[in-house]
């Protein structure tokens, strides 16, 4: 099978907790492709914010944006780091404080453009596989391959629970975290929308497996297309 050429986009887009990040990570091994994620970068910008240690009710649009100047993504072996000031900061992105101010962060309009413009600085190059909700449709309206993920809210609130805390959820752990789930899909639905053209991909009864094996598969037959 062919390898992608440099300018090859997969877009992974989806609700939280479809699976999109571990899907596209797999995916981009698969077909020893990087994989940048969309995410980081909004969790990077909202701990740069975070730094400057003034509560969220004080930041305005323009703060955000010039602490966003610090954020950087560096190409490494099958991915992009996410950095700030120079220095990589993956415990860091998963904080409670990033993870409770990221969505807000994520729906200005200046710093989604400046995201956006970082993404498609890293596909000038490479293939990539990107993850997130709009990179179907406002990023890379032209990639290659568009995959829209869903899963039933339980089953992905079952799936951020297990991963927040190692161990199986019960079933009031689940119903909190659906809750959660559904306001985050509330807050996002703005840029939460599958394209007209992707290919929709329900995980719900799929194992992670199966769901990185139908992607691949899909995009060995755009490869074998061009």
């Amino acid at each position: 099978m062919p390898s992608p050429e440099a300018g090859f986009v997969i877009t992974i887009d989806g609700p939280a907790a479809s699976g999109k990040s571990s899907t596209a990570r797999e995916v981009a091994r698969a077909l020893g492709i990087r994989r940048a994620d969309s995410g980081a970068i909004y969790r990077a910008v909202t701990a740069a914010r975070l730094r400057r240690g003034d509560p969220p009710t004080s930041w305005t649009e323009q703060s955000v944006l010039d602490a966003a100047a610090a954020v950087s993504l560096v190409p490494v072996t099958d991915s992009f780091e996410v950095r700030i000031d120079g220095v990589g900061i993956d415990a860091e992105l998963r904080g409670p404080a990033v993870t409770a101010m990221v969505s807000r962060v994520a729906g200005m309009q200046s710093v989604r453009a400046r995201v956006d413009s970082l993404m498609r600085t890293c596909a000038r190059d490479v293939a990539i596989v990107v993850d997130g909700r709009d990179m179907g449709t406002a990023v890379f309206p032209g990639a290659a391959l568009k995959i829209w993920l869903v899963a039933d809210v339980e089953v992905r609130a079952r799936r951020r629970s297990l991963e927040m805390r190692g161990v199986e959820p019960d079933d009031e752990e689940v119903a909190r975290a659906a809750s959660a789930l559904l306001a985050r899909d509330e807050a996002d639905a703005r840029q939460t929308k599958p394209a007209t053209d992707a290919i929709l991909v329900d995980t719900s009864r799929l194992t992670p497996s199966e769901q990185v094996d139908r992607i691949v598969a899909l995009a060995n037959e755009r490869i074998s297309s061009l």
